[in-house]
């Protein structure tokens, strides 16, 4: 018999992630300027009010309030009815100055903080990525395609997707069911809402991978779904965590990405854990892979790596051990470097999840380090 498991993704417009693109647009202004910038800026939003606060240094300054402007207009709040206001909000920023204290071990080349990390990857999609979280992310990008485009006129910015696929032995078999919500105008009648969503977004996105498939579809089954945004439900950076990684398929460390330059570990060697997971899995030397990473403040090397290829390793996971040593520099300096982390490339992360997304470093397979990986098998 099969069994179920879910993953889910949401909106641009959503409001943790509203306040995830506000960061990362800040942190990728103090990139630009200035590639060396320490900054892990964090954000709350809700009815008419956001605020922004949290350390940096850098040798600029940029003007906060006006990136997030830029963020909230090109998500479509410019107006109370669908949720906040850009023209009308107060906006406050509470940012200051690094602790010299962390600014000092990070100086050296160690971590920005303690923490453990984790990447994961697996044979389910072509991206790497299990099934589940990749359709929702995919369903969510179709919504957001189609309400750009005008195609589905009168979808307003928030939304989420839930997907249930059944799993047999491993090996995703189908999907189960399909929950959307998704914000609208006060014009859409709800039966006319819920044939559109499914017709437009939900069945072409499933069938692309099971061309048969009949899943149970759930369109906004509270009902109606007028008042969103931030007037909706409040927003914070970093409350997306199982979203913006795997689902939900592996463990999570804790440690949220967006608003934080790469020195903080929280962000870097979660990308190097997924680079090197991805990397075992290209290989061959395992079908599905979980790495976890560990750091202390201050120090460079991690504090201890994990490997776990859930009974599909080719090779014991004590000689992947090594073989990730030799072929992979996991310092925070090493990981900076290798992927080119120090540019501004973090806004685009903020929405629809940051792994399975060719455009990213920790995406690509470096043929170098496949062959380093394969050397003594």
């Amino acid at each position: 018999m099969p069994t179920f498991f879910t993953s889910e993704s949401v909106a641009a417009g959503h409001p943790d992630k509203i306040c995830d693109q506000i960061s990362d647009a800040i942190l990728d202004a103090y990139l630009e300027g200035d590639p060396f910038s320490r900054v892990a800026v964090e954000c709350l939003i809700t009815t008419g009010q956001l605020v922004i606060a949290g350390e940096v240094r850098s040798t600029i300054h940029v003007d906060a309030v006006q990136i997030a402007c830029q963020v909230l207009e090109r998500l479509g709040y410019t107006g109370q009815e669908v949720g906040f206001d850009v023209r009308n909000a107060a906006i406050t920023v509470l940012i200051h100055e690094q602790s010299p204290e962390i600014g000092s071990g990070v100086d050296g080349g160690g971590a920005g903080d303690q923490g453990l990390m984790f990447g994961y990857a697996c044979q389910d999609t072509p991206e790497g990525m299990p099934l589940a979280i990749a359709l929702a992310h995919r369903l969510i990008r179709r919504r957001e395609e189609l309400r750009a485009d005008g195609m589905l006129p009168g979808l307003r910015p928030d939304g989420k997707a839930q997907v249930t696929i059944s799993v047999s032995n491993g090996i995703p078999v189908g999907v189960e069911g399909v929950v959307l919500s998704t914000q609208h105008d006060p014009g859409w009648s709800l039966e006319r809402l819920r044939e559109a969503v499914t017709e437009r977004i939900i069945l072409p996105v499933i069938r692309e991978v099971f061309p048969d498939a009949r899943p149970k579809c759930l369109v906004n089954p509270a009902g109606t779904f007028i008042i969103g945004g931030p007037h909706g439900d409040t927003g914070l950076t970093g409350r997306k965590i199982i979203v913006d990684t795997y689902g939900g398929s592996c463990p999570h460390g804790g440690g949220a990405f967006s608003g934080k330059d790469p020195s903080k570990v929280d962000r870097s060697g979660a990308y190097a854990a997924r680079w090197v997971a991805l990397h075992l899995v290209r290989a061959g030397l395992a079908d599905r892979c979980t790495v976890q990473l560990s750091y202390a403040i201050g120090r460079a090397e991690p504090t201890s790596l994990f490997v776990d290829t859930h009974g599909s390793g080719k090779v014991p996971e004590y000689i992947l051990g090594n073989a990730i040593r030799n072929a992979f520099d996991l310092t925070p300096a090493g990981v900076i470097r290798d992927l080119d982390l120090l540019r501004p490339i973090y806004q685009p992360t903020a929405s629809g999840g940051h792994f399975g997304r060719p455009e990213f470093p920790w995406e690509q397979i470096d043929p170098a380090r496949i062959s380093s990986l394969l050397r003594d098998f």
